[in-house]
């Protein structure tokens, strides 16, 4: 959320309200406070900083080329800094994230989306304009940088909670029962809330560990309010649950009397007459009132509609312990799809997802609705399509798992989920309402209790298996155990872009995999070295469509009880945006393998290895990959290697001349001609299927799960090597 025009008042306004701190002293008068006498059955010793991840995202990562995807294996050296700095000064870090979108603030959350895709055509026009990167104005966060950041973080050794509620609302609550020093954040909402002080991460000095802490006791003082009074100001100001616009009379109304009243005081900023005003208004509504018990005054002239949206407004404010307009008991809340999974199921959701564990399943399962923000993808690209309807299909197969179990396969009363996804030409007016697909396996769809709860090898392989169905993706099955989890998780994930996208060439995929095995061998100052002669926007929004490809590995992984590590789906482990890029570059100008793959054998023999696994499974599903090597925009040109000028001996007339100009190949219309952008799902080919719809084998001769041999045996992961034509036996 968050006080229209608050926080520019406090810090023009109210200097002697914006007190700068130094966070290790703050720790140890905290300490020192909570030793003296405190009964408080928190913890009266540590001193506990809760933190906003969501504003720090921006001061967190400050990598250089941040369009290309993600610079992951330095932020990840960014944010070990950050916390060790804490933790060296004895301050205890508590990590809250956004983990679910109220629909009371639903219209908010769109306004903010359309503005950033806005920003994002500008990004994409400078780049293809320029070819590099737009400066600070037009910045945008690389995809799922929220989600990643919380295993990030765990990763580290921190405490991080994904919210059920508003995130802010969990923060300032946290923050009150277990007696923080602080909230460190950017939202002037801490002020309203009477919670632990609030510290400004935009003002925070890490080489001193000092900032600005904003007083709301001294806040008060100066506009003449209580702190049980600050909520009703908020809503009058206008934040995310009451809207400027419902309340503009009652601000209108408070300026003009406080013009009659202060005729000597108007040469102060507007804003800050604003809040003064509004403060008078509040004040004398409550001089007039004998006491504050319902927290509207009654003698507030509104409507009964207006009189209730406020009412909601102030309520959102109240803490645990407020006797007033209590949030409600979430714990006693009704789920979307509580009739289709046991009530395991849905608490095992909930704390996955509380503990950051659970991407995607509470949305889907608890909730039925699940959204997306923006993604770097280029509105002028009619060929390459958006993430949101590429992964439609992975996403589909996801509910499938998660809700279709059990059921009888007819339409009536069929789950389905609304999805609010980011996207060109998408005017998110309401949401897309999806239903959900089986995945495909030999045998009858095994129950959610089994995959989540089950124990024994039967059931590793089932996990397993339906892993890999939900990226159609079953040949991989012999792989498992053969490479390492992170490579089988990219190879699962190229394989199944190149099924989705059809404009996506041979060089596209050596691009991504040549990255992903050479990423292993570099270390983050040899990723932070690389130098990029120009920016490719075609190469920018494959890294972001990749990253977002791993999000999706995180559900299918959740969804499917966990075959693979999390640890295994983290970008650090297979992309770096820089390194892409670079790859990119080179494949599409010619580039010989060996120089493609750093001269090193090894990675050339797993390189080519992993890309004839998914050459084989393509082709089987009569996906054939075809080389059309893309020039740069705009007259930017790199060297070419030699098969580039061999196969474009006339030049880039002749490039231009086959229809493989930047904005895609010439395949008779991009996305939007074929009507992709309409919501229709997007289906596999026809010979995507390993297995019938009956459910039997159509190819007897399934691959074999191999053993992993006596160290994942010892990790509870080992997988017999008998063949799946037969389902597990009952009750395993």
């Amino acid at each position: 959320m968050g006080v229209k025009g608050l926080q520019c008042f406090m810090d023009s306004c109210c200097p002697e309200a914006c007190v700068t701190v130094c966070l290790r002293e703050l720790a140890r008068q905290h300490v020192t406070k909570r030793q003296q006498g405190c009964t408080s059955t928190a913890n009266t010793t540590s001193p506990t900083l809760v933190v906003d991840g969501m504003a720090c995202l921006r001061h967190w990562y400050s990598c250089k080329d941040w369009v290309c995807g993600g610079q992951w294996r330095e932020y990840m050296d960014v944010l070990k800094g950050w916390v060790e700095a804490f933790t060296s000064a004895g301050i205890r870090l508590v990590f809250f994230f956004d983990g679910v979108v109220e629909e009371q603030k639903r219209q908010v959350w769109v306004k903010r989306r359309r503005r950033v895709n806005r920003e994002i055509s500008k990004m994409f026009r400078h780049m293809k304009a320029y070819g590099k990167q737009p400066g600070r104005e037009l910045f945008c966060l690389p995809s799922g940088l929220a989600t990643f950041t919380c295993f990030a973080l765990r990763s580290l050794g921190q405490e991080v909670f994904c919210s059920v509620q508003e995130a802010d609302y969990e923060i300032a609550s946290y923050a009150r029962q277990h007696g923080s020093m602080g909230i460190l954040g950017q939202d002037s909402d801490f002020l309203i809330y009477d919670s632990a002080p609030y510290l400004s991460v935009a003002k925070l000095r890490m080489d001193s560990l000092t900032t600005v802490m904003y007083d709301r006791h001294r806040l008060c003082q100066i506009i003449g309010l209580t702190v049980t009074q600050l909520p009703l100001l908020a809503c009058f100001l206008g934040n995310d649950v009451v809207s400027e616009e419902k309340m503009q009379h009652i601000r209108n109304n408070a300026m003009a009397t406080y013009r009659t009243n202060n005729p000597t005081t108007l040469s102060g900023a507007p804003q800050g007459q604003k809040v003064l005003a509004v403060s008078h208004l509040v004040s004398f509504l409550w001089g007039k009132e004998e006491q504050e018990a319902e927290l509207i005054p009654q003698s507030l002239d509104l409507s009964a509609p207006h009189r209730e949206l406020l009412k909601r407004g102030v309520r959102s404010y109240l803490l645990p312990g407020h006797k007033a307009f209590p949030r409600g008991d979430t714990s006693a809340q009704s789920f979307a799809f509580e009739k289709h999974v046991s009530p395991e199921i849905l608490k095992a959701c909930r704390e996955k997802h509380v503990a950051t564990e659970g991407f995607m399943v509470y949305s889907v399962v608890c909730q039925g609705v699940i959204e997306c923000s923006n993604t770097l993808e280029d509105e002028e690209n009619a060929e390459l399509l958006p993430q949101a309807l590429v992964y439609k299909p992975c996403r589909q197969r996801i509910y499938g798992l998660l809700l279709l179990h059990g059921h009888d396969g007819s339409s009536v009363e069929l789950p389905a989920i609304r999805e609010w996804f980011v996207y060109p030409v998408n005017p998110l007016k309401e949401p897309e309402v999806v239903h959900p697909v089986p995945i495909s396996l030999p045998y009858d769809l095994p129950s959610l209790d089994l995959l989540w709860f089950g124990i024994g090898p039967e059931v590793s392989t089932l996990r397993v298996m339906s892993f890999l169905s939900i990226f159609d993706c079953q040949e991989f099955s012999d792989l498992y155990g053969d490479i390492e989890d992170f490579l089988l998780a990219t190879l699962c994930l190229v394989t199944y872009i190149v099924l989705q996208v059809q404009t996506l060439s041979q060089e596209d995929v050596d691009a991504y995999l040549s990255q992903a095995v050479c990423l292993r061998l570099k270390s983050s100052d040899e990723l932070q070295q690389i130098k990029l002669p120009v920016l490719s926007s075609r190469a920018v929004q494959l890294g972001s469509l990749y990253v977002r490809g791993l999000s999706n590995l995180l559900g299918a992984n959740c969804a499917s009880g966990c075959p693979l590590p999390n640890d295994a789906l983290m970008p650090w482990h297979s992309f770096d945006g820089r390194l892409f890029h670079s790859k990119y570059l080179l494949a599409h100008s010619g580039t010989e393998k060996t120089v493609l793959l750093d001269s090193d054998p090894s990675c050339l023999s797993l390189f080519l290895r992993l890309r004839e696994s998914l050459t084989e499974t393509c082709r089987k599903r009569g996906r054939v990959l075809q080389s059309r090597p893309y020039a740069p925009e705009q007259g930017h040109r790199i060297t070419p290697g030699p098969r580039y000028r061999e196969r474009h001996a006339g030049g880039n007339e002749n490039w231009r001349g086959k229809g493989e100009t930047t904005g895609g190949h010439g395949h008779g219309g991009g996305w939007r001609e074929r009507g992709e952008a309409s919501g229709d799902p997007i289906h596999f080919n026809a010979q995507s299927h390993s297995y019938g719809h009956d459910g039997g084998p159509q190819n007897t001769s399934r691959p074999q799960i191999q053993s992993r041999g006596r160290s994942y045996y010892n990790r509870g992961r080992y997988r017999p090597t008998s063949r799946w034509s037969q389902p597990p036996a009952p009750g395993t």
